[in-house]
């Protein structure tokens, strides 16, 4: 009784200890949130001037060069007003008789001179040049530039993904939301090792990608064990193991395991000991089916694990495999990550739904 009273009451002091951790979460979250909301205000902030500034050049551009010409227009047409005048006197002059006031009348309305009217000059036609506002164009290109090196994030191509129960091992246990899979019994004596390049022990995503690009992430814990990735084909099984698909050596696969603080890039047969700096607790997977890559990435830092070059001649599907939990060593659960309403309910464990048996 001693014990069980205990035990009980180690589990009411770790339930406290998980409130207390999701009341700093919810702090340390919401306080992310202000911050990062705060910094975008001011990017658009800074954005929102820039472009008022640029707009400003422009019509002040467009404002002087039109003062410019209106300038130069009335001075042509003073110029006309003045030769229109000069030709009028001229035409009276032609009918004078006397020759001592035809001359006199000359020199007065100034007609002896050369008239001075020069045509416009190429250095004020440059003045009209869009010159400036080409350059102002170029600054909001190199803007654009700038800013495309950042996007589109590689969130933006974040897909939700459902487990297709009809894929998966009958020893795996798939969440009722389709969102989870772990390993559900124990193994015999028998049964192979951690199972980790044993792949008829995985579950396939519903979703299969054949050009684009598409990211999804994968909450692996603290699992000491687990094989994530992707391979070409379906899988089936029927007691007494797989009839198609993963176990069928056709089929191509690129994964990443994890054993035991190791990790292993793995297509088919092939492996690569990759150096990792830190445990990865979410796995993310980008599949750019345009240049034929598939990447591995630390989700929460978009470190860089692995890239493979993927050849797109069919379907890629995500492939995930929980191992064999040996000894109660591998209990947690393979949890796909999907984006969510920031005002969708929330409460301690209340995210994992209940678990149900695949099909055998």
């Amino acid at each position: 009784m001693t014990q069980l009273l205990q035990r009980r009451m180690s589990a009411e002091q770790t339930i406290k200890d998980l409130e207390a951790l999701y009341t700093e979460t919810m702090k340390s979250t919401a306080a992310f949130r202000s911050r990062i909301s705060d910094k975008y205000s001011r990017i658009r902030g800074l954005i929102e001037e820039d472009e008022s500034l640029m707009v400003k050049m422009v019509d002040s551009e467009e404002v002087f060069i039109s003062e410019w010409l209106e300038a130069q227009r009335q001075v042509l047409e003073e110029q006309i007003k003045e030769t229109d005048s000069l030709r009028s006197t001229s035409k009276s002059l032609i009918q004078e008789t006397n020759d001592l006031i035809f001359l006199q009348r000359i020199t007065a309305h100034g007609l002896g001179r050369t008239l001075d009217l020069p045509p416009l000059r190429e250095m004020e036609k440059q003045i009209c040049s869009p010159e400036k506002l080409r350059t102002i164009e170029r600054l909001v290109d190199d803007l654009t530039l700038a800013l495309s090196q950042h996007f589109p994030r590689m969130w933006s191509y974040l897909r939700a993904l459902t487990l297709d129960p009809s894929t998966a091992h009958p020893q795996l246990l798939v969440s009722q939301d389709r969102q989870q899979v772990r390993w559900g019994t124990q193994p015999s004596a028998g049964a192979p090792g951690s199972g980790r390049l044993d792949a008829q022990y995985s579950i396939l995503a519903r979703e299969s990608f054949s050009t684009g690009r598409h990211y999804w992430e994968v909450l692996v814990q603290e699992k000491p064990f687990w094989l994530i990735g992707t391979t070409t084909g379906e899988t089936g099984f029927q007691e007494g193991g797989p009839t198609k698909g993963l176990a069928d050596q056709k089929k191509a696969s690129w994964c990443v395991y994890h054993g035991d603080g190791q990790y292993l890039a793995c297509h088919d047969a092939q492996e690569t000991l990759l150096s990792v700096g830190s445990r990865v607790v979410k796995l993310g997977m980008m599949a750019d089916l345009q240049q034929g890559a598939l990447s591995f990435y630390d989700a929460d830092t978009l470190t860089l694990l692995h890239r493979f070059r993927v050849p797109c001649l069919e379907p890629l599907y995500p492939m995930f495999n929980p191992c064999i939990n040996m000894n109660n060593l591998n209990t947690q659960p393979l949890t796909l990550f999907c984006l969510r309403d920031a005002d969708r309910s929330r409460s301690v464990g209340g995210g994992a739904a209940g678990t149900s048996q695949s099909p055998s």
